[in-house]
């Protein structure tokens, strides 16, 4: 088979926890055959069809949605669009003829791996989290290979075709080695103060906010810096209970832009637990408090947080209990520093920075088998 020949779909997405893994895989291949075609499908109306065309890549939208969780009336057309999106599934891979789909979670991988596995061509699934969610767990049994983050997944796959790569991260969010004057002139703070970095996502977590505006006052007793991103939906909330202070030691933002520099900056940093985050923080090497978001199906961030809570490799703060304790307790871990380096080796174990390339050239073998 020559290599011009080789074609991937690449299925999911919905969030960027699934799209930006997507995205360093088609990455990778390029990377290692430049002349593999790739194609992505994703849902309709989701993340995916704005950020993969900004990577260069072709994308079809499928019209697949997820379950509401509450009553609705969104819920009656669900079979509709799952028969739409397994018809659309079907036309898709006829005409681009695949050698092999990857599915990364997210609606649109069900019907394009489902369609896939029944024409006989060979699927490789991107199992981000610790646990498994029931699409991936029905996609496994046909799958061939099934590339996990997180040990002990054999309790949700077939054994023999789980492989331990990690989760693909973005490059260009893992800070080099001497980039801390960089970003320290970057955000306006001082090189030789410790410094927390929260973040809570492109619109904010309100449990962390929450923390931070309550115990405000102790940043100005303590010699601390904090870069706070406090997400668009929180920021005039944060910008009033910070005028009451006159602090020059907090940058408040309702989103970073240079991650790679906040990250330097950080001795220790507050997080929510998405899959994606945990991997890149892993390759960040710093002390991390995770906050598992309590709005996320079958509460699979808390699940993260205790895998590595289990390694000694990060402490967990419960969402509910994060207002009364979460800038106590970093600020506590500031002034540890035999803690802060025992966190710091610990989460490094976990990172694996080639995590993008391993599942790649397992892509193209399987591509060049069949």
């Amino acid at each position: 088979m020559s290599n011009q020949n080789i074609h991937i779909i690449i299925s999911g997405g919905g969030t960027g926890g699934h799209v930006f893994p997507a995205l360093s895989i088609a990455n990778a291949v390029k990377e290692i055959e430049p002349s593999a075609e790739l194609l992505f499908v994703g849902a309709k109306d989701r993340l995916e069809m704005r950020k993969v065309p900004e990577a260069g890549y072709q994308i079809i939208g499928l019209p697949i949605s997820g379950i509401q969780r509450k009553l609705s009336v969104k819920n009656l057309i669900l079979p509709v669009k799952l028969l739409k999106s397994l018809a659309m599934s079907r036309r898709i891979i006829k005409k681009f003829k695949p050698d092999v789909v990857v599915g990364v979670g997210g609606y649109a991988s069900g019907p394009v791996l489902r369609v896939a596995s029944k024409k006989r061509i060979p699927t490789l699934i991107q199992e981000q989290n610790s646990y498994a969610g029931i699409t991936n767990r029905l996609l496994s049994k046909k799958a061939e290979k099934i590339c996990v983050a997180y040990d002990g997944m054999e309790k949700y796959f077939p054994e023999e075709k789980i492989m331990l790569t990690g989760n693909p991260v973005r490059k260009e969010l893992i800070p080099g080695k001497d980039k801390k004057e960089e970003a320290a002139k970057h955000f306006k703070l001082d090189p030789k103060r410790r410094t927390i970095l929260a973040i809570g996502g492109s619109l904010g977590a309100g449990s962390i906010n929450n923390s931070i505006i309550m115990h405000l006052e102790s940043l100005n007793r303590k010699d601390l810096q904090l870069i706070w991103q406090c997400g668009k939906n929180y920021y005039e909330k944060a910008k009033v209970a910070l005028e009451q202070y006159n602090l020059s030691n907090v940058i408040l933002t309702p989103f970073i832009n240079r991650m790679d520099l906040a990250y330097s900056m950080a001795d220790v940093i507050i997080s929510r637990a998405g899959a994606g985050t945990i991997s890149e923080l892993a390759l960040v090497k710093k002390p991390v408090i995770l906050v598992p978001s309590p709005n996320v199906a079958e509460d699979h961030q808390t699940r993260n947080a205790l895998s590595l809570v289990k390694k000694e490799a990060a402490i967990m703060i419960k969402d509910q209990e994060a207002k009364d304790k979460l800038l106590p307790e970093a600020i506590k871990i500031t002034d540890d520093e035999e803690k802060r380096r025992n966190l710091s080796i610990n989460i490094a174990e976990i990172g694996k920075p080639d995590s993008a390339r391993v599942i790649a050239e397992e892509v193209l073998k399987m591509a060049r088998k069949k």
